[in-house]
């Protein structure tokens, strides 16, 4: 809850290593020092005043809050991934502002559609930023509680003005990707020849944030090489959103209503309130969208990952064929006849 490459909002704040995005592990607890974070004083506010139902712990020694009464909807915020009996669950992280955007919105009009919604909440927003392609798997899974989602990581490439080679920069990567990992992985696609045009590979990563190089050879596309890249490492992966909602049976519900009515005596103030906390939230926890969203689905041609060249095939009498680069035939002076069978 302390790492800010899992958590969108971390929950604590940590003291000490707390493990980084190249997988290290956190130290031992004795060398570790927490405290709440600013925003967890949002889960906890008004519980020491009776606002929640309490339950026995596990071996009834203590009483433990049965729900927490937050002002923040953390798990939308942060996320959540696990396996039960029978279901499982991946929620995304999302953007805090967006968030009280579309519930506001949904205060305003119960019965707004997803479509009207995703005006307010385009998407997941990650805490290593990225970019999401295409936004037919998060309507999907807003729609259905079920999608697929594309994330690259941002990448640019730069030419040297003097010799001419293009080098890639990774300065995102997708998020639940590890860093050496990936790394490891592009050199051992360029030893097994998978990927070729690429000179040199380092991680020049800091306190500053994340920059990892790839130095292409002179005579190839860096176009190419990325788009190689994507396909055969982690630098685009898909994220699987799988949000299940247990509903109560309707009879359970109604042996509530009367409790419920006297809550709700005065609606329209109550809405008034949480309007007002909502606001209050946003104005104190928005920031900027990390995650970048490009509507055009991903799609990329198999002629985009092979390097265009001008070849020369020669066909002899007793029919065999032989391919040669241009650029080599011309290297050597060599003509060419073809005979006048051949032409026409």
């Amino acid at each position: 809850m302390a790492q800010k490459f899992s958590l969108r909002y971390t929950l604590i704040e940590g003291q000490g290593n707390f493990g980084s995005v190249d997988g290290d592990a956190a130290a031992a607890m004795r060398y570790t020092e927490i405290k709440l974070s600013k925003i967890s004083h949002e889960i906890l506010m008004d519980l020491e005043k009776d606002t929640v139902d309490y339950i026995s712990n596990y071996d009834d020694t203590e009483y433990m809050p049965e729900i927490m009464p937050t002002k923040i909807p953390n798990l939308l915020l942060n996320g959540s991934s696990g396996i039960a009996v029978g279901m499982a669950t991946n929620i995304p992280p999302h953007n805090i502002e967006e968030v009280v955007n579309a519930c506001l919105a949904y205060l305003e009009n119960k019965h707004i559609s997803v479509l009207d919604l995703m005006q307010h909440l385009p998407g997941p927003d990650f805490p290593t930023h990225g970019i999401i392609y295409g936004s037919e798997g998060i309507l999907n899974a807003y729609t259905s509680g079920r999608g697929k989602i594309y994330i690259r990581a941002a990448t640019k490439i730069v030419a040297d003005n003097r010799t001419g080679k293009e080098s890639i920069i990774i300065y995102e990567i997708p998020y639940q990707v590890n860093k050496i990992r990936l790394i490891e992985k592009i050199a051992d696609l360029v030893k097994e020849k998978r990927i070729e045009g690429i000179n040199a590979l380092r991680d020049e990563s800091d306190r500053e944030g994340m920059r990892i190089v790839i130095e292409i050879k002179r005579d190839t596309v860096g176009e190419i090489v990325l788009n190689n890249l994507y396909s055969l490492t982690p630098l685009q992966v898909s994220f699987g959103i799988n949000m299940v909602a247990l509903h109560h049976e309707y009879k359970n519900l109604t042996k509530k209503s009367h409790y419920l009515k006297q809550i709700l005596k005065y609606p329209n103030k109550l809405v008034d309130e949480i309007r007002k906390e909502l606001i209050s939230l946003k104005e104190e926890y928005k920031d900027s969208r990390r995650t970048k969203i490009i509507q055009e689905p991903l799609n990329i041609n198999i002629e985009d990952l092979i390097n265009k060249k001008d070849v020369v095939v020669t066909l002899s009498h007793q029919g065999y064929v032989k391919y040669q680069p241009l650029k080599d035939y011309e290297a050597q002076r060599r003509g060419g006849k073809v005979a006048e069978e051949y032409i026409g």
